[in-house]
């Protein structure tokens, strides 16, 4: 089915949209996406309004274009047009955020960093997280930002992992574990030091053992083993256990 809409004109694929039974929708939108053709796309981008569908279909466009494996700027740039400047239910923007990071992350791996669509969207991404107010916005954009991982975004994770909140202390670090070792640089090893060994302030528990993972998977150095392993004979019995087992593993 992917394969006949790759080779559909544009107005085939709309008529297909506009007189499939309500039922088959999710199907046909999840398809199209997958086709990424420039009439497919085109398509979708006429036959979507996202000030009138329901959101589950929405999301279920949202969500195809996140999980598409090789997405292509032509698909970024039209979940930025359809999120750009609307009043979206709170469920769709969110989705829509998350997913722009996963694309952008996507075509970068391909080497399409260049992209200007991929430049919109991480513009979009970071002046969104500049200006959320609300705790919930924050970890929205954080969730982009991790799903993006990208290098020059580490900075403004390190932040938010320091200073933050509990919940987007926690969505930071774990934005910061999708890095490559190449990336974890002493910046963030220090970073992770300080959460860990609460330095700047106290910190969930959770966050503490992400900070901790994040020492022991990248290059431990041996003092922050024993660091770590001396801290942890403060620590309940079930997170001792479980910082012992990451250092046993770490040294199999």
């Amino acid at each position: 089915f992917i394969q006949m809409l790759r080779s559909a004109k544009k107005r085939d694929v709309l008529q297909l949209l506009r007189r499939a039974p309500e039922e088959m929708l999710p199907f046909l939108v999840e398809a199209a996406v997958a086709a990424q053709s420039v009439a497919s796309l085109a398509a979708l981008s006429d036959f979507l309004d996202f000030s009138k569908e329901p959101k589950s279909l929405l999301e279920k466009f949202l969500y195809a274009a996140a999980f598409s494996p090789r997405p292509s700027g032509e698909l970024l740039r039209l979940v930025l047009d359809k999120l750009d400047g609307k009043q979206l239910a709170p469920e769709v923007q969110e989705t829509g955020i998350v997913a722009m990071g996963s694309l952008v992350g996507k075509l970068c791996q391909q080497k399409l960093c260049g992209l200007q669509e991929v430049e919109r969207g991480m513009e979009t991404i970071l002046r969104g997280l500049r200006g959320a107010e609300e705790e919930s916005e924050v970890v929205i954009y954080l969730l982009a930002l991790g799903n993006a991982v990208l290098p020059e975004t580490i900075p403004t994770l390190l932040d938010h992992a320091e200073e933050g909140p509990a919940a987007v202390t926690t969505v930071a670090i774990s934005a910061l574990r999708r890095f490559p070792t190449r990336h974890i640089s002493s910046k963030v090893k220090r970073a992770m030091r300080r959460i860990f060994h609460e330095k700047r302030k106290s910190y969930e528990k959770t966050c503490r053992l992400a900070a901790a993972e994040i020492l022991l998977d990248n290059e431990p150095s041996p003092m922050d083993v024993i660091n770590i392993l001396l801290a942890a004979n403060e620590l309940e019995t079930e997170t001792a256990t479980f910082l012992l087992l990451k250092v046993q593993n770490s040294l199999h």
